[in-house]
């Protein structure tokens, strides 16, 4: 079946339909900071190699006191992925409706079903724009920090080692003993805390 093509009258170039299906605005605005928490999130999808295979790490976190308050590890690339991980950040905060929900433009993040989950739960979706890494800059630097302090040094040689070290380095050290700059030099459950 071929693909549905359009035209783009402001560049003079067919566009690919299915690549600019359910492209949110970039509410967000490289607004990095919130005053309460449930208020931004962002959330992006990172590769993680394990002995011979890749494995796929989707994260959700508060911009308020950059907190993972949602993640999922799996072998598949998929909408379940990054659902999943909003799944366990609505269940565990409970936001409040119109909470920004922020991603890059990937394809699980356009997907009906993913975009329908985070309306039902009053999600408000907001994308970078294209090939913009700046506009996520701050899940992005989450990566780098979890790739450097752990999964580099670590080699995992299973995909049950690595998920037992990336929910320590997310539940136990980053989330509670990490400390960040842009929180004061505390972590981020003793920022939510204060």
């Amino acid at each position: 079946m071929p693909k549905c093509v359009g035209y783009s009258w402001d560049l003079g170039t067919t566009t690919d339909v299915a690549a600019i299906t359910n492209v949110a605005d970039n509410l967000l605005r490289r607004d990095f900071e919130s005053p309460v928490a449930n208020q931004k999130w962002v959330t992006d999808i990172t590769y993680i190699w394990v002995k011979d295979r890749w494995l796929y790490l989707a994260t959700v976190m508060d911009l308020h006191s950059r907190r993972i308050v949602g993640w999922s590890l799996n072998t598949t690339m998929t909408e379940q992925l990054v659902t999943d991980a909003l799944k366990m950040a609505f269940t565990s905060r409970k936001p409040p409706k119109g909470l920004i929900i922020h991603s890059d433009r990937g394809v699980q993040y356009r997907s009906q079903k993913y975009q329908d989950f985070m309306r039902r739960h009053g999600g408000e979706p907001s994308m970078s724009r294209k090939g913009n890494c700046w506009d996520n800059a701050v899940m992005e630097s989450f990566f780098s920090r979890l790739k450097v302090e752990l999964i580099y040094a670590e080699d995992y040689q299973s995909i049950n080692e690595a998920r037992a070290g990336i929910f320590e380095y997310i539940e136990v050290f980053y989330n509670r003993k990490r400390r960040h700059s842009a929180l004061g030099y505390v972590s981020p459950v003793e920022y939510e805390n204060k």
